[in-house]
Formats: structure tokens, C-alpha cells, sequence
């Protein structure tokens, strides 16, 4: 199935064996979670003052990805995002996130202060 979209600055080509490409990125596949090198970060920046726990260092799909921050958030009973290979979660949650990622099977360390 091809997104028309993407073809909008295309017109037309006289070459027979055209093939039409799109600058579509592979998704990285989730490594296993004794694999992951996770770091649990306290940010302040940029944030109106307000403290946040970061997770960093996360290596796989969007989607394994939010459903790690929606177990986080679920269990420390705040809200958060995870995006971008980071999970945000709100507060001063160290202890606790490293705690749960500890008795998930991730490899993570508290970084950073």
C-alpha cells in the first residue's frame, strides 16, 4: 500500500525500471529487558519549576516504549508521557521507578541528581 502523500512532488518518469522510494525509517526491534541499559534521571529544566523523573537510554519500539511509561505511571499513581526513547514521569519517583524496573528484569541505574 503506498501513501500518496508521499508522492506529491513526484510528476512522472520515463524510466521503465522506476521504483519510487520513500525516506521511511525502520523501526528498531525491542531488545529483551536484561539487555536494556536503562538511567533513571531528576530533571528541573524547562519544566516551570516542577521536578520530573526521566527515564533514559530505552531501545526499542514506540509502542513497548509507552506501555513501560503506562506501567511506571500506573504503579506510582502519576501521570507522565513517553516519547522519543524517554519516559517522563512526574514528581521525584528514583527510588520507586528503579525499584520497578529492577523487578521487571531491566538493567538500570539511578544517574544524574
Amino acid at each position: 500500500m503506498s501513501d500518496w502523500k508521499e508522492r506529491l512532488g513526484m510528476v512522472y518518469s520515463t524510466n521503465p525500471d522506476f521504483q519510487y522510494t520513500t525516506s521511511e525509517q525502520e523501526e528498531t526491534t525491542t531488545l529483551s529487558p536484561e539487555k536494556q541499559n536503562l538511567r533513571v534521571w531528576l530533571d528541573r529544566k524547562q519544566r516551570g519549576g516542577k521536578v520530573v523523573t526521566l527515564v533514559k537510554g530505552f531501545v526499542g519500539t514506540e509502542a513497548d516504549l509507552a506501555e513501560l511509561g503506562r506501567m511506571l505511571k500506573s504503579k506510582c499513581g502519576v501521570g507522565g508521557s513517553a516519547k522519543d526513547g524517554e519516559i517522563i514521569i512526574q514528581g521525584d519517583h528514583r527510588d520507586r521507578v528503579t525499584e520497578l524496573l529492577l523487578k521487571a528484569g531491566y538493567k538500570c541505574k539511578k544517574a544524574g541528581g
